[in-house]
């Protein structure tokens, strides 16, 4: 069977709403000609180019469909693409849940257009997932209109916030404590230092969330599995909207961030906690720390009504894999 017609470079027909279900939508917080047009030859707080990633990951992408450079961009651009490659799976079974599609919109896209944060897409939304992968050195940074639209969305009850700033790498001048870290997660394609999220953490300390993105850790995964990433550790007593119901396990990702808790008053719960690989050194861990926090709930508060899911975007990746258990937390958020 073919894949259907894919189009491109058209304006969104907002969708109706529709009782009992969710309309779902991703925001990608990201300039992508900021993050294509970065210079491969600058070592850090870039993406790979594709050719890198055929060549550390070879020979996975070694056929046509990616290696070729009349059929798929060699630079920074192609390995953006996997990214949306690798999302369509969550869209599919989210619109197949909700009955609605789910769009992908960009800060700024492929072709210059700029959305800012705003009533276009918000409007027929009642779930957004955020995903911050702005790189902080393309200063990504929302205006106060965004801000007061995100408010404005989120005192409409029922209204679901994800969002995730990725991880933190290497925030140090130390070279040394950032090899420590290069080490430790071990992905040959992350530079020794990548900083990510800043939009969306300037979003979740205007909305009063006291959470922050910290290091990138490489999750401790089941004995005799590879990758097959180890369950975490579970708060039910904080898990008001049963998210968790069904869920043992996320997906397994290199160097996932640990989502600090920057204020004890309860404005912002732990759902999950990750345990780290103990067979990789890291300075969290020498701190006698064992596991970080992948999930982080801050529940409704003042003039907020909706919910506030603070979760790194790899997990509605299939870059590295899907499972029953992540299919079933892409389920009960959307539903």
């Amino acid at each position: 069977m073919r894949e259907p017609a894919r189009t491109y470079n058209q304006s969104h027909a907002p969708r109706p709403e529709t009782p009992g279900r969710k309309r779902a939508s991703i925001y990608i917080s990201w300039s992508y000609p900021g993050e294509a047009n970065r210079n491969p030859a600058e070592m850090d707080n870039r993406f790979s180019t594709m050719t890198e990633v055929r060549r550390v990951l070879w020979p996975a992408y070694e056929v046509p469909r990616f290696a070729d450079p009349l059929q798929f961009q060699q630079g920074i651009a192609g390995s953006l693409e996997l990214f949306f490659w690798a999302w369509v799976p969550f869209q599919d079974l989210a619109a197949q849940v909700t009955g609605h599609p789910v769009p992908v919109f960009q800060r700024v896209d492929q072709a210059g257009f700029a959305l800012p944060l705003d009533e276009r897409v918000l409007g027929d939304c009642d779930v957004l997932f955020l995903f911050s992968l702005d790189h902080n050195v393309t200063c990504q940074t929302p205006s106060a209109a965004e801000i007061a639209a995100l408010r404005d969305w989120l005192g409409r009850p029922g209204t679901l916030l994800v969002i995730g700033p990725h991880h933190d790498v290497g925030a140090t001048d130390d070279p040394d404590q950032r090899a420590v870290e290069y080490a430790h997660h071990g992905d040959l394609l992350v530079p020794r230092q990548q900083r990510f999220g800043q939009y969306a953490v300037q979003l979740l300390q205007a909305l009063g969330v006291p959470v922050e993105n910290r290091w990138a850790f490489r999750p401790a995964v089941r004995e005799g599995t590879g990758n097959k990433i180890a369950p975490f550790e579970a708060y039910p007593q904080n898990d008001a909207r049963g998210w968790l119901a069904g869920v043992e396990s996320l997906n397994f990702h290199m160097h996932l961030p640990h989502y600090a808790i920057t204020r004890d008053d309860g404005t912002a719960v732990v759902l999950a906690k990750q345990p780290i690989d103990p067979n990789r050194p890291h300075p969290f861990t020498a701190s006698g720390e064992s596991a970080f926090n992948t999930l982080v709930y801050a529940p409704p508060a003042g003039e907020r009504a909706g919910d506030v899911l603070v979760c790194d975007s790899t997990v509605f990746s299939t870059l590295f894999g899907a499972d029953e258990s992540l299919e079933r937390f892409w389920k009960n958020l959307v539903s």
